[in-house]
């Protein structure tokens, strides 16, 4: 049942005709902004391959003082006609006088991932975002933020045998974010990158970041071609499991604006 809401939350936010993220500001001035990024890559022949991921994003105002975002993302790997990843996440921020300095966020966040055997993981949040530098082309912001997590996994034996045996493990955790956007070169190249470290506050031993970098090429005034690198790394994970993935995508950037 959690795996058919977190399917049915995916294909409300991310696959609506509306939508058209890399990346979104949501202190911009702008009532509605949405972009829609494709990146993969497909080998046939002797060694068949096929990398797909999709990341879209949504932001409008919906008081004078409240925006509200979702970004949303779809990983899908397979070699030799066998899947190795199927992977959704959701990202929804609430957002109030985003256009201040410092500005308070709620937040709710939901994932699937099949290689990891993760069946469904949620968090809901709150915490606040530091606008470092905002500029129109140039934007930097860190946010810290605290949640409860759970996440129920298929399988319930773990490469730290403390968790062995249940297949669900919920906890509080504290993040760190770190996303910003750069137009170089007189706006010839974007470069765009989001990152965090999400301990957990009750195990020491329990904890994630992640790292995405995106190069963009404009091509027309909606259109940029992307390079995309994702790094990810979790320190609890399903027994003979890497802790660590690599993603290194190319493919297209649509926006709205």
């Amino acid at each position: 049942m959690k795996k058919v809401l977190c399917c049915f939350l995916f294909l409300t936010f991310f696959l609506s005709p509306t939508l058209l993220v890399a990346q979104i500001n949501e202190s911009d001035t702008l009532n509605f902004k949405a972009r829609l990024a494709l990146t993969g890559f497909w080998q046939g022949g002797n060694v068949e391959t096929l990398i797909f991921r999709a990341k879209a994003g949504l932001s409008f105002k919906t008081l004078k003082k409240w925006v509200f975002k979702t970004q949303n993302s779809y990983v899908y790997q397979e070699f030799g006609k066998q899947k190795a990843d199927e992977d959704i996440l959701s990202l929804n921020f609430l957002y109030f006088n985003p256009e201040k300095k410092v500005y308070p966020l709620l937040l709710g966040f939901v994932s699937t991932n099949f290689r990891r055997q993760i069946d469904v993981r949620s968090l809901l949040g709150a915490g606040v975002t530091f606008q470092i530098l905002n500029k129109q082309s140039n934007w930097l912001k860190l946010s810290l933020t605290s949640e409860y997590e759970q996440t129920d996994f298929v399988n319930d034996d773990f490469n730290l045998s403390v968790y062995d045996g249940n297949p669900s493990i919920n906890t509080f955790r504290g993040t760190l974010w770190i996303n910003g956007k750069y137009q170089l070169f007189g706006k010839k190249l974007i470069l765009t990158h989001e990152s965090y470290i999400q301990p957990s506050l009750q195990q020491s031993n329990n904890y994630r970041w992640q790292a995405d970098v995106g190069l963009e090429l404009p091509l027309s005034k909606f259109l940029n071609f992307k390079v995309n690198y994702l790094h990810t790394f979790e320190s609890i994970v399903i027994a003979g499991q890497k802790q660590e993935d690599q993603f290194l995508s190319f493919g297209f950037t649509l926006k709205s604006y």
